[in-house]
């Protein structure tokens, strides 16, 4: 018997479209339109590093490959080596004591796990407490847990902190999550130890999770060294810190990352996991390991160069007349937009005219307009050179 002749409907769950759009989509098609017609774009506006990871890193992956043991499946929650080696690291830089097999998890990339926090905490209608500007993928994890967002705005007179007595009362009494960031994508502000203490105090006194994200916490200029969320007395009882190896060991494309912290947390974000992964290929946590034991000359050398670059920039910025503090910390610069523009108009204007590309400041919350997001990721001689395409305007 025929079918009736009509196209077979594929009907979303209702989750589908309530999903956040992917803001930088369109900035990413824009830059490959103008690279498509032959011109040269210097592109900072992306948040991926440029660098090759460390040769010794990848010789790790090389002859862990050979290793027939992780030709099999790697155990559910992953290796303890690799566990205990960034214990190991959490020691050595911060001082901050871990229980391998408890209080890490391993994830696939620092995102996955912000993105699966709210789903293992947060049920629908529970509201979750946001920075503004902040890293879109933090939406994301709440609305797939059809969870209530509520935006912490991050302002310049505040050092880009969150002002907790700003925080209405009725939402302070029904968060049950809040995600930090420093330092700070987008703004690139860092956060002292007395910012964290407070921070515990907050969250303990209203019953809220905080979810610490570290992805920059290698990334510190002048000599000081970011503080992380678990250095705080008392972190551990009330939160979470996520670490990636993509930015301190320029390994985006490797995926691997980590929650540290509160044990009964760390439990859920296992469980969840175990629906969903068998971990990570064993070469890649065995070389994951190495990265974390090994000498960190590498890491000294990448931070001396994205500051190299932030001086550079910073110095051609100064020339042109487009006034700015230098970032802190992250490999992003914060820049405010010149009187008249809004900052996915300026944007665009010097992706157009300059052939520079840097990322609207409102794709990472209403607070973000206003400014721009430059990204330390090209040569010291593109990002002066980009400095003085824009200076060429005469906006400044």
């Amino acid at each position: 018997m025929s079918k009736p002749n009509q196209p077979f409907h594929i009907e979303p769950a209702e989750i589908m479209p309530t999903l956040p759009t992917q803001f930088f989509a369109t900035l990413v098609s824009n830059v490959n339109r103008q690279v498509a017609q032959g011109h040269d774009v210097i592109n900072l506006g992306q948040g991926n590093p440029d660098q090759p990871t460390p040769p010794h890193i990848v010789a790790s992956l090389k002859e862990a490959a050979d290793n027939p043991q992780y030709h099999k499946y790697s155990p559910f929650t992953g290796y303890s080596f690799l566990k205990e080696a960034i214990a190991h690291r959490y020691k050595e830089d911060y001082n901050v004591d871990l229980d391998p097999e408890t209080e890490v998890a391993i994830l696939f990339g620092g995102k996955t796990g912000l993105v699966q926090l709210p789903q293992v905490l947060l049920n629908p209608g529970d509201v979750c407490l946001v920075p503004d500007p902040g890293y879109p993928d933090y939406w994301s994890g709440v609305a797939l847990a059809r969870a209530e967002m509520k935006f912490m705005p991050l302002t310049a007179d505040n050092s880009f902190l969150p002002d907790y007595s700003s925080i209405a009362p009725s939402d302070r009494e029904r968060a049950k999550l809040m995600f930090l960031n420093y330092p700070n994508n987008p703004t690139s502000a860092v956060a002292p130890l007395s910012f964290y203490e407070e921070t515990v105090d907050f969250a303990a006194k209203h019953g809220i999770v905080v979810a610490s994200d570290f992805a920059y916490g290698a990334i510190g200029f002048d000599g000081k060294q970011p503080v992380s969320f678990l250095q705080a007395e008392g972190a551990k009882d009330i939160g979470v810190e996520f670490y990636t190896l993509s930015k301190t060991y320029n390994m985006a494309g490797w995926r691997v990352g980590f929650a540290l912290g509160n044990a009964k947390i760390i439990s859920l974000i296992n469980l969840l996991q175990d629906h969903i992964y068998v971990s990570l290929f064993g070469g890649i946590q065995a070389a994951a390991a190495t990265a974390l034991t090994s000498p960190q000359d590498c890491v000294k050398s990448l931070v001396s160069r994205y500051q190299s670059r932030r001086d550079a920039f910073f110095a051609a910025l100064s020339e042109i007349g487009w006034d700015a503090p230098k970032p802190a910390g992250s490999f992003f610069s914060w820049l405010p937009v010149p009187k008249g523009y809004t900052s996915v108009a300026f944007a665009n204007l010097l992706l157009e005219e300059a052939k520079v590309a840097v990322a609207p400041g409102v794709g990472f919350g209403d607070h973000g307009e206003g400014y721009v997001r430059v990204g330390l990721l090209s040569s010291e001689e593109r990002m002066q050179e980009a400095a003085y395409r824009i200076g060429k305007l005469g906006l400044f």
